[in-house]
């Protein structure tokens, strides 16, 4: 069987043959997408003698990259241990207008391998301190056709995608590094709703009918166990029942058409903001974590604001940035039921000839007395903090100290200290 890696390279030099230009791609969600635009991007293995800028040209857009977190329970009432998890992904995008001869027609495609130890699952955290951190695996993530209409006004997708890359996604998630913050709402599971890696089929319209207003709705295979239900992801997989997401965003400040899943140092330009509002149902039948509960379909709400407060130059993006998003879902069947989380950045803070950012993160996990075993004492809400600096050293390399503090973990009386860092190279 053909291992998804070979499978992504076998992609790539189809596309060595194609006459194609890219445009503005779908940029990866969290930790995976490019702080820095494309355009400064570098890399270690630099042009390939000039063969990555002639596929550029070509409209083939080749991206490798490793990023690995490494953190320390520094206090817990867990002995102290080093966790480090690492994730090696290749991307490929490529814009198919020039092959058709029928602009707007693009591809994607993105594979990685990924492991290590996860210093939430060990400290028995809801909030997981590295966004990156989860299954040990080695395979193709996600790839989807897409068609554009009318200057991206109007967008078709269909392929393999998690519904967590778009839909609940942090848009300011490369500032941050635990979950909640740093990918995607912590309780998107809770209706099974797919995420990075082991992405599901899926399909997806988006529409932008005004300059500052974008509506999107996906449909997309809701696994219980995406993992073993499609070990390589080389072969779509309908394991589970056909749920859907929505959202409608507005964008002050910046066209809706332009908008992706993450920002990056260009978008924080000026003040520009977007407000978002979505829903993901699944109609499948949900049993509550001590099962003596039951219902018939399941629903998640949420609301995500992201806002630049202040700039020193109002055309640049030196200044102070806010986030602030809270979901719901109901308390009969979904255990962490209401999420809030809430961040400021401060871009540019340090006098430094290198790009610098200071992030400091709030996230607070309720969880529904409904969920309670018999006996047990009540839940208490889990209380997350995190403070981090970013630096990117160099055009490939990208350095994030942080330290973070939990109160209540697990929603139970105690607390852990978390102190690490991520690094990220451009290869």
């Amino acid at each position: 069987m053909i291992r998804p890696l070979k499978f992504l390279f076998w992609l790539c030099s189809i596309a060595l043959s194609v006459c194609s230009q890219t445009a503005g791609q779908e940029t990866l969600s969290g930790g995976d997408s490019h702080e820095l635009s494309r355009s400064d991007t570098h890399y270690l293995f630099g042009d390939w003698g000039g063969e990555r800028s002639r596929l550029e040209e070509l409209g083939v857009d080749f991206d490798l990259h490793y990023i690995s977190d490494s953190l320390w329970n520094l206090k817990s009432e867990q002995p102290g241990r080093a966790a480090i998890f690492n994730r090696v992904r290749g991307t490929v995008d490529i814009d198919l207008g020039r092959l058709t001869h029928h602009k707007g027609w693009y591809f994607h495609a993105t594979a990685l391998w990924q492991g290590g130890g996860n210093i939430g699952t060990y400290l028995g955290l809801i909030t997981t301190p590295s966004e990156l951190a989860g299954a040990n695996t080695f395979r193709l993530d996600s790839w989807w056709i897409e068609k554009r209409w009318l200057d991206e006004r109007v967008i078709v997708r269909a392929g393999q995608f998690a519904g967590q890359d778009f839909y609940g996604a942090q848009y300011d998630a490369a500032s941050f590094i635990f979950e909640p913050l740093g990918y995607a709402l912590g309780n998107l599971s809770n209706t099974f709703e797919s995420f990075d890696p082991p992405s599901t089929p899926a399909a997806e319209v988006r529409v932008a009918p005004a300059r500052w207003l974008y509506l999107k709705s996906m449909v997309l295979t809701a696994s219980p166990a995406p993992f073993s239900g499609n070990p390589t992801g080389l072969v779509p997989q309908f394991h589970g029942t056909p749920m859907s997401v929505s959202e409608v965003g507005f964008t002050p400040g910046k066209k809706a058409s332009s908008v992706r899943a993450t920002g990056n140092v260009d978008s924080r330009k000026g003040y520009s903001g977007l407000y978002q509002f979505g829903a993901a149902y699944n109609p499948a039948r949900f049993i509550n974590p001590v099962g003596d509960l039951a219902r018939r379909g399941n629903c998640l709400l949420y609301w995500m604001a992201n806002q630049a407060l202040w700039r020193v130059d109002r055309q640049q993006a030196k200044g102070l940035d806010a986030t602030l998003t809270y979901d719901w879902s109901p308390a009969d069947v979904n255990s962490n039921n209401r999420e809030l989380t809430t961040g400021l950045r401060f871009n540019e803070p340090l006098p430094v000839h290198v790009h610098n950012t200071i992030s400091f993160g709030y996230v607070r996990d309720s969880l529904s007395p409904l969920s309670l075993p018999a006996g047990a004492p009540s839940w208490k809400a889990e209380h997350g903090f995190e403070l981090n600096g970013l630096f990117q050293v160099t055009p490939i390399l990208l350095l994030q100290p942080v330290i973070q503090y939990y109160e209540n973990v697990g929603g139970r009386p105690g607390g852990a200290v978390v102190l690490g860092f991520r690094t990220k190279i451009e290869l």
